[in-house]
């Protein structure tokens, strides 16, 4: 390592792969971008329509179609591995392409006229919303596997998914005073702003030394950039079949799909059981809501990332597993108790204390199981298979309440990370390794992501 490449790694500057402290602030910057949107649609929304009467059914079909874009990741993906414009970096130009799309659709919200009646307007505005944070979430996700080194990864997962869940949380107390106050249009467009404000981290941060901030500024590709790009899609298809047929990625991909099953049924159960069964307003909701996972999102900036690196990946995964199977439970046993607000704090804050920890033990799996060469279209897999798990679990409440009490809900919901506890057992991240390390494609031995040590 030079003089010059030390001394640049010890500031902060204008590049993500010379400085920890620019990664960690543009990574937590973008996700914070994700986590407004999501805030409103899926939580404030949902709980306004609760708080004005709307059913179980309706509102589950309205979170079901909004979360069905999230499931279109798979197919962003190989477009980003294939296409670029490589000058920019790998995946810096889609992240702001993202960015610029999650702006205008999350505006276009405040267009659509008397919301509360016209639900398939909401589904419509909202179905775009997700698709562009998909479309950001994807460029970043794979941007994060190129540029992250090994003994940054858990960490930063544990700091990205925290800031998402803090701005989630922010934009959904603060949105839901606003929306209550003076309406969803002037909601929207006060948020948007913060969103707006985000596109100064991907225009100003650039991948790799050399590269161009902006097309007609200049710079030029990176060696290590122009090496790990493909160039055909047999390449980039031949290339994910031959690691996605692995058994620990298939395994893996069965367990994300199942758990975020539950994911989707908790998120959209919460609004509609606190607002219809106990008696919350919206506003109450909100605050519950965002002060518990804000304080989890915190524990898992901080405590999250070091829990995986220091115990190991299948280690914290299984005891997060047991911890919130244990806990839905024990909740669903003890209805008599659901008409004490302390319970149902204890209860909201322990299991968004749990997912995520949860979520950030499974991201950093996912990225341990890529493949560089593919890593954003293999990464974007599992987490779009999360997503049509999410999108799953959200239908599904509308026919399970129908169908069964609450208690009998919850306990259903709390089968699912049973079955994921048993799929991990199967996981093998050693021989994995091994095996996607040996890979050789286009004449050249490629160098797989970064691994968190299990």
């Amino acid at each position: 390592m030079t003089k010059e490449t030390t001394i640049r790694k010890k500031r902060l500057g204008r590049v993500l792969t010379d400085n920890a402290l620019t990664r960690y602030i543009t990574f937590s910057a973008l996700y914070i971008a994700q986590g407004i949107p999501e805030g409103i649609t899926f939580f404030a929304i949902p709980a306004w329509l609760a708080m004005n009467g709307k059913t179980a059914m309706e509102i589950a079909a309205y979170v079901g179609v909004i979360g069905i874009p999230w499931s279109f990741k798979i197919i962003i993906a190989p477009l980003m591995d294939r296409f670029t414009f490589l000058a920019m970096g790998r995946k810096r130009p889609w992240v702001i392409l993202g960015q610029l799309g999650l702006i205008i659709s999350f505006l276009c919200i405040g267009l659509v006229e008397d919301p509360l009646n016209n639900l398939s307007g909401l589904m419509a505005v909202g179905f775009f919303i997700s698709f562009f944070g998909a479309f950001q979430d994807v460029a970043t996700d794979g941007m994060a596997v190129d540029v992250i080194p090994e003994n940054e990864q858990a960490r930063a997962n544990g700091l990205m998914w925290g800031t998402k869940i803090i701005g989630t949380s922010a934009a959904l107390m603060a949105g839901t005073w606003l929306i209550n106050n003076f309406g969803l249009a002037t909601a929207i467009s006060s948020l948007s702003i913060v969103v707006a404000t985000i596109m100064f981290f991907p225009i100003y941060f650039r991948e790799r030394p050399g590269e161009k901030t902006m097309p007609w500024t200049a710079g030029k590709v990176s060696p290590d950039s122009q090496q790990t790009q493909l160039k055909s899609w047999k390449n980039i298809f031949k290339s994910l079949y031959k690691v996605v047929r692995l058994k620990s990625s298939l395994v893996f991909a069965l367990g994300v799909f199942v758990v975020s099953l539950m994911f989707g049924l908790i998120d959209t159960l919460l609004p509609i059981f606190s607002i219809q069964e106990l008696g919350w307003t919206n506003s109450y909701f909100s605050n519950v809501f965002s002060i518990t996972t804000v304080i989890g999102g915190f524990l898992g900036m901080f405590i999250g990332g070091y829990l995986v690196d220091y115990f190991g990946k299948i280690r914290m995964l299984s005891v997060y597993l047991f911890c919130i199977t244990l806990l839905i439970a024990v909740f669903a046993s003890f209805s008599n108790l659901w008409s004490n607000n302390l319970i149902i704090y204890t209860f909201i804050l322990s299991y968004y204390t749990l997912y995520t920890f949860l979520c950030i033990a499974v991201f950093a799996s996912a990225m341990h199981l890529c493949w560089k060469t593919v890593a954003a279209t293999q990464f974007t897999l599992y987490m779009a298979l999360s997503n049509m798990g999410r999108a799953a679990g959200a239908a599904m409440l509308g026919v399970l309440k129908t169908k069964f009490s609450w208690e009998i809900v919850f306990l259903i919901i709390a089968i699912m990370p049973v079955i994921m506890v048993i799929l991990i057992q199967l996981i093998n991240f050693k021989k994995h390794r091994v095996t996607i390390d040996s890979f050789v494609i286009l004449k050249h031995t490629i160098v797989a992501p970064h691994a968190i040590k299990d």
